[in-house]
């Protein structure tokens, strides 16, 4: 895409004032952003607003899938959530809005990584119709803050004197359909400036208000373990499953597990043992070369086989406000105000296999009987019929609120003719309020002939449950038995939660002209990031599972999940029962259940980060240096970083406290400096062809989780997972070369390579260090009745700086405007790009005690895509414009290691088309209409590089929006 004036200039406040352009349409938008493109230094491409408040997105995050070397990572519904940029993940990229940076924090699926509380910016969580244009800058300089490493992107919002007119009003209206959700939402957006005052003073305003339902459909495996994961050891021997009545060695064992009903013929009460040797010698036969002894090791299974559906009701309130003065050509000043409110509610239900994901300890896998087995070559589970499964039916209703202020004051003043100040004051908040996180469930024990199987040759597996899923009486929700069997239960799973990002940022930046060729820029900044979390858990005498309530039947609380088998197909039934959690809250009266905090061990963290930073740059162009013109900035930057962190660590309470566990606060602080220089230079060959280098030092700071100082330390074992606060930034030096040739105006053809030597990375593994250098304080040590003392040694898995390694990669980007053919096809134009990556990162799959690399594995950097590409073809004149857009993302890793004798997990590859059409009624009226997801396309993960058993597939459907603008 082409780079945008708005966006490149006043990306940072210290930079130049805007130049008025204004665009009616889509062609007219690339060739104003392609024309600043071609006079940058930096590497910078963008997406400008079509017309007055018409961004030519639904979605910002879907947007950026035209840029050159950027992804896109979906969220709930299929809707875009974040990006990775030249193989770089969310977590490296920053995200400024109104030249200051932002957080945005929202909630997901546990599939996709649950809620997120670091530094990835959640784009989900702004409607695009508040943003005028959008840009991301691919290489660094000096005047830009630190803490990218892949992009940083601008987001701006209008202001009123980027229209010429005195007056300007835009409402837009429109309707959004999904065909699977099967509902019609709202979409409206309103724009108002006026200018007063002989046009020196200005006020612009937007409000948007969207509502949207999305259905999701599909199968997940939740993870898929070897047979032996939850295998009985019996007699030194792993048993994956209940062994067939008259094999060697009984499992389970009839004295071992008398208490759950382990007999000669029983795998536990009234649970025959069913196993067929043949079925049985299938599984434990397949061994993996690491465990050639162990039965079963060599046999991989889905540990949650389940089918998936999805509701999520989402409600977005958003608008800006700008008061501008600028009462010459010298002075400028705005006051700007971003606001943002996302409301969700999500509502998944889940009809499941359970035993193969239990062990012994709750009746699991142990006790279920196996009748026939069969697997592909690799291991990968092919067909399988089961005795003694538990069925469940689990629902979950996540609700949150993400709610994102903004408030920064501007200014601009040319002193004199060579001299400029400008400066900005500004403070963002950020939160994100979890009140509910409700998952219940029924459950279905010792189920006869349930079966998964892929003899079909899909990706996902048919499912059949062996009962009636559809009725009530199959199913139980009571106290846990005494032999461990569960029927049925709920969870609040670390809820209520909040967590509050306060961003505050003091900017000052000058520019000197020092000559007619060389300019000097120079700023201070102060920057101060604070992130909260705080939770409460239930008063530990209310999470027990009581019976149902006096005068209630299961069937009266529970409601029927219909409509997945429609819409997915693949043996899903054509209904299943579920808990309805409004009437469950009602009868066992949740709502009126109480809570604690920190005093119990709730969670709580804080992450307060510091950031004094400073820059000298200086800006060239000159065509009397070289044979060829050439321009561009070199300069430095030196960033000082406090880190004030606290977390709270549950312990045990001391003796007569109200609660069993507490929190115990503990504290670190420290700080790192770093020297960032960077360059960008462009050779002018020809006035129509430019040669662009650019080279910088680089860091993203670690993720704020990983470096909350709080831990799982178990005493009496001396183990335990903790984080580390001591965790050195990522760090990384760049290279960046690029050939673009200008060879029409608003056409473009470029071939670029970009080198990234990524110095440290961050893994967690296991090491084995003294108490008293975990950064653990001293007092948990007391009353721990494990003998424990501060230089004992505990084998723990804790984040670690470990080496990186080289990234790098070509970029092919084409837009050409076909205005130069006739008639008709003179309407057309295309834009198309291409990027191919290459990475090698050491990854530590196990170490020895003390922490020394036993094995490891050289593979791509998670969230690295080694190829994508898109797309876009328009047809646009004065009256009619229709565009289709085609995104292809490749497969990428999403973690390493996985479950043992799995490499990885990855996400399968992905390509979606969308297309948009507008028709100009008249000079006021456009109708407009666009579809997402023509093809229909379904999201993939998988686990190991060499089998790629599916963990998760779904549905979104196609979702077409229709709607009119009408302006003056």
């Amino acid at each position: 895409m082409a780079t945008a004036p708005a966006v490149a200039q006043e990306a940072t406040p210290a930079q130049e004032p805007i130049e008025t352009v204004t665009v009616t349409g889509f062609r007219s938008s690339l060739k104003s952003a392609l024309n600043v493109k071609k006079n940058s230094a930096a590497t910078i491409d963008s997406i400008l607003a079509e017309d007055v408040g018409k961004f030519p997105d639904s979605n910002l995050a879907e947007s950026m899938q035209r840029i050159p070397g950027v992804t896109l990572s979906r969220g709930d519904g299929g809707e875009g959530r974040n990006i990775s940029v030249r193989g770089l993940g969310p977590q490296y990229t920053r995200v400024r809005l109104n030249g200051m940076e932002g957080a945005a924090q929202s909630g997901s699926a546990d599939i996709y990584g649950a809620g997120n509380n670091g530094r990835s910016f959640d784009f989900n969580i702004f409607p695009s119709e508040i943003f005028s244009s959008l840009a991301a800058r691919k290489t660094a300089s000096a005047d830009v803050e630190e803490g990218s490493l892949g992009a940083t992107v601008d987001l701006r919002a209008p202001k009123p004197f980027d229209y010429s007119k005195s007056e300007v009003f835009s409402f837009s209206a429109k309707g959004t359909y999904n065909e699977l959700a099967k509902k019609t939402d709202p979409r409206l957006t309103l724009l108002a400036s006026k200018k007063f005052a002989d046009g020196t003073f200005g006020i612009l305003g937007t409000l948007t208000y969207q509502e949207k339902h999305t259905r999701e459909v599909g199968y997940s495996a939740v993870d898929i373990l070897s047979a032996n994961t939850n295998g009985l050891t019996v007699d030194g021997v792993v048993h994956p499953f209940c062994t067939p009545i008259g094999y060697p060695t009984t499992s389970p064992s009839p004295t071992a597990q008398a208490a759950k009903g382990a007999t000669a013929t029983m795998c536990s009460t009234n649970n025959p043992r069913t196993s067929t040797v043949a079925a049985y010698n299938a599984v434990a036969n397949l061994r993996r070369a690491d465990l050639p002894n162990t039965p079963g090791s060599g046999a991989f299974l889905p540990r949650i086989p389940r089918y998936v559906n999805s509701e999520q009701d989402t409600e977005r309130l958003a608008g800006s406000l700008t008061f501008q003065w600028r009462p010459d050509a010298n002075t400028d000043v705005s006051l700007d105000v971003l606001y943002s409110k996302f409301d969700v509610e999500r509502r998944d239900n889940y009809i499941a296999g359970l035993s193969l994901a239990r062990n012994v300890g709750n009746n699991g896998q142990p006790m279920v009987s196996v009748k026939d087995m069969q697997f592909k070559s690799n291991g990968s589970l092919l067909y399988g019929l089961f005795d003694g499964m538990d069925v469940r039916s689990e629902g979950l209703v996540d609700v949150f609120t993400s709610e994102f202020t903004q408030v920064n004051l501007n200014a601009r003043h040319r002193i004199n003719e060579r001299f400029e100040v400008t400066g900005f004051i500004g403070k963002s908040t950020s939160t994100w309020d979890g009140p509910m996180r409700l998952q219940t469930f029924i459950d279905a024990i010792d189920v006869d002939n349930f079966s998964i199987d892929y003899r079909g040759g899909g990706t996902t597996p048919v499912i059949n449950f062996g009962i009636d899923v559809s009725n009530p009486a199959n199913f139980a929700y009571a106290p846990g038995q005494s032999d461990g069997t569960v029927t049925g239960g709920f969870s609040v799973q670390g809820k209520p939660q909040w967590n509050t990002t306060d961003i505050t940022t003091i900017n000052l930046d000058g520019k000197y002209d020092a000559t007619d060729s060389i300019t000097v820029k120079f700023g201070v900044q102060y920057r101060e990031n604070d992130f909260n979390s705080r939770s409460l858990n239930l008063i530990p005498t209310q999470v027990a599972v009581t019976a149902l309530p006096a005068g209630v039947t299961l069937a009266s609380l529970t409601k029927q999940i219909t409509g997945v088998n429609d819409l997915w197909g693949n043996g899903a039934p054509a209904s299943w029962v579920a808990i309805d959690p409004a009437k469950w809250r009602e009868a066992f009266k949740f709502d009126s259940l109480q809570y604690c905090g920190i005093e119990c061990g709730a969670p709580q963290s804080q992450i307060k980060e510091t950031v004094r930073s400073s820059y000298i740059m200086a800006e060239f162009n000159s065509d009397t240096w070289l044979p060829v013109p050439v321009r561009g900035d070199v300069g430095v930057r030196s960033v000082y970083t406090k880190q004030f962190a606290v977390g709270h660590i549950a312990a045990t309470a001391p003796a007569g406290s109200q609660y069993p566990t507490r929190g115990v606060r503990n504290q670190v602080e420290r700080e790192y400096h770093d020297i960032l220089p960077s360059a960008n230079i462009v050779f002018e060959l020809k006035p129509d062809l430019l040669a662009r280098f650019s080279a910088a030092k680089v860091m993203t700071r670690p993720e704020l989780g990983n470096l909350t100082p709080s831990s799982g330390v178990t005493f009496t074992t001396r183990t335990g997972t903790i984080n580390n606060p001591y965790l050195e930034p990522i760090r990384a030096t760049t290279f960046d070369a690029a050939l673009e040739w200008y060879f029409r105006p608003g056409s473009l053809v470029s071939v670029g390579y970009f080198h990234k030597d990524i110095k440290t990375f961050i893994q967690r593994i296991n090491q084995t260090v003294p108490y008293n250098e975990l950064g653990l304080p001293l007092e948990l040590l007391v009353g721990n009745a494990s003998g424990a003392s501060a230089t004992d040694l505990f084998n723990v898995a804790r984040f670690v700086n470990t080496p990186g390694g080289p990234l790098k990669g070509i970029e092919l980007n084409l837009q050409a405007d076909l205005d130069f053919l006739p008639g008709f096809w003179s309407h057309f134009g295309v834009l198309a790009n291409y990027t191919h990556i290459t990475s090698e990162i050491n990854y530590v799959l196990s170490s020895s005690p003390t922490g020394v690399p036993l094995t490891s594995t050289t593979n791509d950097l998670t969230n690295l895509s080694r190829e994508s590409a898109s797309g876009t073809l328009y047809w646009e004149n004065d009256k009619f414009s229709v565009r289709s857009t085609a995104s292809y993302r490749g497969k990428y890793i999403r973690a390493i290691p996985a479950s043992a004798g799995s490499d990885l997990q990855g996400n399968d590859d992905t390509l979606y088309v969308d297309a948009s059409a507008s028709y100009q009624v008249t000079d006021r009226l456009k109708l407009s209409l666009e579809a997402q997801n023509l093809t229909d396309e379904q999201n993939r993960l998988y686990i190991d590089s060499n089998r790629q058993d599916t963990l998760f597939e779904t549905r979104i459907g196609r979702t077409i929006t229709f709607g009119l603008t009408y302006k003056y």
